[in-house]
């Protein structure tokens, strides 16, 4: 479709000029062609790309998520303890 357009653009002469535009014309086409199916590659591998990257930012969120959840419960077991001797050290003084 695209070559149909170029050749039906370059000018109507006779003689070997002619057929060698139309030759250059068709080399056109190919490079042209070529591009667009380098470029709809390179869309492809982009978009994979983008998807990659949204899964691994999925992963370290989670892992991340994680993480804060296991260092929280650790600090809430420490203060637990520390409440827990507190009160204890607490009654211990009143006791005495």
């Amino acid at each position: 479709m695209k070559r149909d357009l170029i050749v039906a653009a370059l000018p109507r002469k006779n003689g070997k000029a002619v057929s060698k535009r139309v030759v250059e014309t068709e080399s056109v086409s190919w490079r042209v062609e070529r591009l667009e199916a380098q470029l709809q590659k390179l869309t492809e591998l982009v978009r994979d790309h983008a998807e990659d990257v949204d899964r691994l930012v999925r992963i370290v969120a989670e892992d991340r998520n994680v993480i804060r959840q296991q260092l929280l419960r650790k600090h809430h077991e420490k203060v637990r303890v520390r409440k827990h001797l507190r009160d204890g050290s607490a009654k211990a003084g009143l006791d005495s």
